[in-house]
């Protein structure tokens, strides 16, 4: 998928270093990619988004520092950035000012936009290069017409990138299964980014096109494996759940598999980081990483042994469904 190389289990996610919801002072996100380097973890992940150009720029800078053929890196196209004097980029969620995004699926603008990907990252290509947020969740009406421009236009483009040695592999980074199952059907996708649909805490929405992914050999990305935090903390559920505060009846059905992995002697992130990897189709899960100590606490969790008693009391409990492989 990677032009012969594998990639780390566990991922770097960049969105945080971008200054997603409360800025990282440049010295600590430096210092936390290069600390994620040093402690083995060989993929990074990113896009333009993600502080509207800063996690790139940012990820440049300190993976500058080793050989380039010593990491994969993947970014997204989709968005061009813009300046915007003025602008509180929280609007978006990250803080960064005087800067914006403009969605621009156009052969012209997916062109422009790696190019400046390219300059930021420090590199002449990337491993993977995913169409970023296109379905239905982000567009609402104007999904059909994107669909038809990523189809006709967008991705036929980046294959195009493809062959010129520009990137590895080619995809789409999406929240949803709709769209994975509408592009898989329709253009051959070397790998797609799934964020938050196969996870510990929920499979159901990503049933169809895990099995497949498997079956045409299309390598998949889990982000967002504590669903946006949910089942992130040690010791209960967080507050937050696909981007948005958490409902009582999700804060409830998380609380159960806290319940279950407490009597099972297992740690609920240690088995959520893990889950995702059982399954063949997955070949990472990405995990966002703002400082070194959550570095620290990411590869612990990768590294924690978790009981096969946990795996069978969630499945008995109906937490994870039934023909769902586990570790």
């Amino acid at each position: 998928m990677t032009q012969g190389k594998p990639l780390s289990p566990l991922a770097f996610g960049g969105a945080p270093v971008g200054n997603l919801y409360a800025e990282v002072p440049e010295v600590q996100a430096l210092d936390t990619i290069r600390h994620a380097w040093d402690q083995g973890i060989r993929h990074f992940d990113t896009a333009p988004y993600y502080g509207f150009g800063l996690s790139e720029s940012r990820l440049g800078t300190a993976l500058a520092e080793v050989p380039r053929g010593s990491y994969t890196v993947s970014t997204k196209l989709g968005r061009v950035i813009e300046d915007a004097e003025g602008r509180d980029g929280r609007a978006d969620g990250f803080a960064v000012q005087g800067r914006r995004a403009r969605f621009d699926y156009s052969r012209d603008g997916l062109r422009r936009s790696l190019e400046a990907s390219l300059h930021r990252l420090r590199t002449d290509y990337v491993d993977i290069l995913f169409l970023h947020d296109i379905g239905a969740l982000t567009h609402g009406a104007d999904h059909p017409r994107i669909l038809a421009q990523a189809l006709d236009e967008s991705l036929p483009a980046m294959a195009r990138m493809r062959e010129e040695g520009l990137v590895g592999a080619i995809g789409i980074g999406v929240n949803e299964q709709a769209v994975c199952l509408e592009v898989m059907a329709r253009f051959p996708l070397d790998t797609i980014m799934l964020a938050g649909r196969y996870t510990l805490f929920e499979q159901h929405a990503s049933r169809e096109v895990m099995a497949r992914a498997d079956a045409a050999g299309i390598s998949i990305l889990v982000a967002g494996p504590y669903n946006s935090g949910l089942l992130g903390g040690n010791d209960r559920p967080g507050d937050t759940y696909d981007y948005a505060p958490a409902t009582p009846d999700i804060r409830a059905r998380a609380q159960r598999f806290y319940e279950v992995c407490r009597e099972t002697g297992a740690n609920v992130g240690a088995a959520a980081l893990q889950f995702p990897l059982a399954h063949p189709a997955v070949a990472s899960v990405v995990c966002g990483l703002r400082s070194v100590r959550e570095v620290d606490a990411a590869l612990a969790r990768r590294r924690d042994a978790v009981p096969a008693a946990t795996w069978q009391a969630l499945r008995a409990a109906g937490l994870i469904e039934a023909g769902v492989p586990t570790p």
